[in-house]
């Protein structure tokens, strides 16, 4: 299992996000029960998102990024994704 990190800019329609943003949450929560995602957060300006995946490969990476509900919410919702693959080298625990 491989780690990638997503790297979210949000888009300009706030509104429709924060519409969207419940059914977001759910699909994280499934792909954490999967074992698919690592972990996630907004930035803390709210101008964008970090999610941390658990895929086989980044093919998987970039089908699991286009399956969630803020891909799929159309324009506005998210402006930029860049996904990286990312490697843990110092951990707390």
């Amino acid at each position: 299992m491989a780690r990638f990190a997503a790297i979210l800019t949000f888009g300009p329609d706030a509104d429709r996000r924060l519409a969207i943003r419940p059914t977001h949450r759910d699909y994280l929560k499934e792909l954490v029960e999967k074992g698919k995602l690592h972990e996630s957060g907004p930035w803390t300006d709210d101008s964008g998102a970090l999610l941390i995946y658990e895929a086989e490969d980044e093919a998987e990476a970039r089908a699991l990024l286009a399956a969630d509900p803020y891909s799929q919410g159309g324009a506005g919702v998210i402006a930029h994704a860049e996904l990286k693959g990312w490697n843990r080298v110092v951990a707390a625990s």
